[in-house]
């Protein structure tokens, strides 16, 4: 191995997403491995802890778990924090998508009457919630620290673009809008050219 491998499904979504995002961002030439849906139960138990990404790095172990994976990057290539301080806020923030990832995930794999009770209660209560802390927290413009992109925002973006697509069956593609500083970092993510110059090509 001579570049470093990211692994994760062949779908431009969620934690792999993010991650490759920030290995592009920060000019990394990276193995874009997408593995088919169909090879993952044979591959889970080989991976540090049965989940994607990975991101294999020459003469290292394997590294898992999406926060770790972005904080690495953004420490080597200057797309997260130097102050302890700001980087533990931007974590905090990074794990707040984490939370809202787990809430959402088990409603994927309920029958279709009970998904729909389950997210018209998440619309009514939790994702507003949701928001309102995210909104709080985020400090900066355009960014969530200011003028310049963090791996932080990578993430906010991802989580908030899945919303916005409207491709979430039950809740409203609106569902953020009340919410200008969460949008704003979404909208200057998705407007950043290295941004744009990704999804020219993906």
């Amino acid at each position: 191995m001579n570049k470093p491998k990211l692994t994760y499904f062949d779908a431009p979504v969620s934690r792999g997403e993010e991650c490759r995002l920030a290995l592009h961002l920060a000019g990394i030439d990276f193995e874009d491995d997408r593995i088919p849906r169909a090879n993952w139960p044979a591959m889970k138990d080989q991976t540090p802890y049965g989940a994607m990404p990975v991101l294999t790095l020459p003469g290292q172990p394997p590294l898992a778990q999406t926060n770790a994976i972005l904080a690495l990057i953004g420490r080597r290539h200057g797309l997260h924090p130097t102050d302890d301080f700001e980087a533990a806020r931007h974590e905090g923030m990074m794990q707040h998508v984490e939370d809202l990832r787990a809430t959402m995930s088990p409603t994927l794999r309920l029958p279709e009457a009970e998904k729909k009770l389950a997210r018209e209660a998440l619309v009514a209560d939790y994702l507003p919630a949701w928001a309102r802390r995210a909104e709080k927290i985020i400090l900066g413009t355009p960014f969530f620290g200011g003028s310049k992109l963090q791996v932080v925002d990578i993430k906010l973006f991802i989580a908030v673009r899945w919303f916005n697509g409207g491709a979430v069956d039950h809740i409203p593609a609106t569902i953020f809008d009340a919410y200008p500083k969460l949008t704003g970092v979404h909208n200057a993510v998705r407007d950043h050219a290295g941004v744009k110059a990704w999804y020219a090509k993906h």
